[in-house]
C-alpha cells in the first residue's frame, strides 16, 4: 500500500451506515406511544449526528411538544430501547465500506467515533460484520464529551498510539470537521451522508463521492 496515515477514525452515521431509515422507524414508534404526530425522513436527515438526546430533544419540539430537561433523559431511554430492538439490515452499508475497511485494517489502525450511544453502537456493528474491522469504538456516551468536542477523537487516538498530525478523521457533517480540527486532524467528507449545510461548504480537506474512493484520498493527504 502507498504512503498511508498512522490511523482513520470514522463517524458511522451517514458514513459507513443508512441509519436514517431505522432511526426514523424507532422514533415514530415513540411518537406513537405518546399519540403524537410522526417524522418524516427529510425530518430525521436534519436531526441526526448530535447524539440521541438531542435527537429526541429536536423530535418532540417538530411535532409541538417540547420536552423540559427533566423529561429528555427518560424519552431518550425509551427511544433507546425501541431502537436497540429493531434488527440491524446489512443492507444499510453504504456501498463499497466493508470491502474498504477490510482492506484498509489490513494495515493500518481504524477507531469509530460517533455520537450514538456505545451500546448502540456495538450492536450494530456486530449485526452488520464491520465490528472486527475497528480497534477502538467510542460512543456518544463514553466520555462526558461527544463530536464537535475533540475529545472523543484524542481519546481513540491514545488507544490506537496515534498522532493527531499523522490521523485523519472521515465524516459527513459540521461536527466531523470541527472535532477533527480541533484534535489536530486532517478530515475527509463524504459528499452522501447527512450534513446539515452543503458538504462543499463543510471545510474538509477532502471530499470523496463514493467509500470506494477513500483510499487514494487518505493517500494523498498522507503523502502532503
Amino acid at each position: 500500500m502507498s504512503l498511508m496515515p498512522a490511523a482513520v477514525l470514522f463517524d458511522f452515521d451517514g458514513t459507513l451506515i443508512d441509519s436514517a431509515p431505522d432511526i426514523l422507524t424507532g422514533i415514530n414508534r415513540l411518537l406513537d406511544e405518546e399519540n403524537l404526530p410522526n417524522l418524516d425522513l427529510a425530518q430525521v436527515h436534519q436531526f441526526i449526528g448530535d447524539g440521541a438526546p438531542m435527537l429526541v430533544t429536536r423530535t418532540f419540539a417538530a411535532v409541538g411538544r417540547p420536552l423540559d430537561p427533566d423529561s429528555v433523559s427518560a424519552m431518550t431511554d425509551r427511544y433507546m430501547a425501541i431502537y436497540e430492538a429493531l434488527p440491524a439490515d446489512p443492507s444499510c452499508v453504504f456501498p463499497g465500506v466493508a470491502e474498504t475497511l477490510a482492506s484498509l485494517s489490513a494495515d493500518i489502525p481504524l477507531a469509530l467515533v460517533t455520537n450514538k450511544p456505545e451500546r448502540a453502537t456495538h450492536a450494530v456493528l456486530e449485526a452488520i460484520g464491520l465490528a472486527p474491522y475497528f480497534k477502538a469504538v467510542v460512543g456518544g456516551d463514553s466520555l462526558p464529551t461527544r463530536k464537535p468536542h475533540p475529545g472523543p477523537l484524542l481519546h481513540a487516538m491514545a488507544h490506537l498510539a496515534a498522532a493527531p498530525g499523522k490521523t485523519i478523521m472521515v465524516g459527513d457533517g459540521a461536527n466531523d470537521v470541527t472535532a477533527g480540527r480541533a484534535a489536530g486532524c486532517q478530515v475527509v467528507c463524504v459528499t452522501y451522508g447527512y450534513p446539515r449545510m452543503p458538504v462543499e461548504q463543510l471545510g474538509a480537506d477532502r471530499l470523496v463521492d463514493h467509500f470506494r474512493d477513500l483510499p487514494s484520498a487518505l493517500a494523498d493527504l498522507a503523502a502532503g
